[in-house]
């Protein structure tokens, strides 16, 4: 069964997001990689370390239109006689797949959080990921949306072949005139370990103490909506319904209520501490681990405990 995985690479690095895909991929059979832009011929070639075994890149293509990069993986689809195709769920899959599966009359799977089983079932996140469902695809041709963390990386040893290749994409729907990078070691929708905080905190001059445990624990730093919306915090690090949903390991929650718009971005994450004076807030019946208290108190508690336990290690 040959499968073909898309993967972002615009920016010019390969995502932790895009080396699942392809380690994924790999579990149900070999493996072409199709991408665009201008990254180097090593870092592609290095993607045979998660199972690829050739990468073909489009390097005129300097572009994230959805309706360019469908033309560019409907053709290889094509050329490869690939009928496994996947994306990571992300900014760029989510546009991309619906389209690729509509062009190529293909089943898609949304949100797959598994390898499918010997029936060819994939397991799938359903109603912003409170619940599981099951989805089997009978058309010759399947497009999987993976949902990001969702499955153990392993880094094995290999170099994969890579190949530039000229796909008359079309023209793009639409002209970019700036780009805003998100600034930081650790890119939010990556993070293996979030710390997020909300109102509680009562200003954005008390964010010290988030971004210093944030560091202790090589965490990402997030914030609730109402947070980002009155300025406090750049929207990117907005987390929820209407932000970006993650699934980390661990999530640390201080000063944050728990409405169930927050939670739709959360609930997928493995470990949920949450910290708040407030013992009905509803995040306390979501949390694995639950602190009441005041995060002024505990987020520099907690911080100390952590390099203190770090240092006898």
């Amino acid at each position: 069964m040959s499968v073909l995985v898309y993967i972002d690479t615009i920016s010019g690095n390969i995502s932790k997001n895009a080396m699942e895909a392809v380690f994924y991929g790999s579990k149900i059979g070999p493996v072409t990689v199709v991408t665009n832009g201008g990254v180097s011929a090593d870092k592609l070639a290095s993607l045979g370390n998660f199972g690829a075994t050739k990468v073909l890149v489009q390097r005129a293509l300097q572009s994230q239109d959805a309706s360019q990069l469908t033309r560019l993986v409907s053709a290889t689809a094509g050329t490869t006689g690939a009928t496994t195709i996947v994306f990571s769920q992300d900014l760029t899959g989510r546009a991309v797949a619906p389209r690729v599966s509509a062009s190529l009359k293909a089943g898609l799977v949304a949100g797959a959080v598994s390898l499918p089983d010997a029936g060819g079932i994939f397991k799938v996140n359903v109603f912003s990921g409170k619940a599981f469902g099951n989805v089997k695809v009978n058309s010759a041709i399947r497009v999987v949306n993976l949902t990001p963390n969702s499955i153990a990386l392993e880094t094995g040893s290999g170099s994969a072949a890579v190949e530039e290749i000229s796909v008359d994409c079309g023209a793009p729907s639409y002209t970019v005139k700036s780009v805003e990078k998100q600034e930081g070691d650790i890119l939010l929708p990556e993070a293996e370990t979030v710390v997020s905080a909300g109102r509680g905190l009562k200003g954005p001059e008390n964010w010290g103490m988030v971004e210093d445990l944030a560091k202790t624990l090589g965490a990402a730093t997030a914030c609730s909506r109402p947070v980002a919306d009155i300025g406090w915090r750049p929207h990117h690090e907005h987390v929820g319904q209407t932000g970006l949903a993650i699934r980390p390991n661990l999530y640390i929650a201080a000063g944050i209520s728990g409405a169930i718009q927050h939670l739709a971005g959360v609930n997928g994450s493995k470990v949920i501490v949450v910290i708040n004076t407030d013992p009905e807030a509803p995040f306390f019946k979501a949390a694995d681990y639950g602190i009441i208290g005041d995060a002024f108190d505990i987020l520099p508690k907690l911080n100390e405990e952590i390099k203190k336990l770090k240092a006898q290690n």
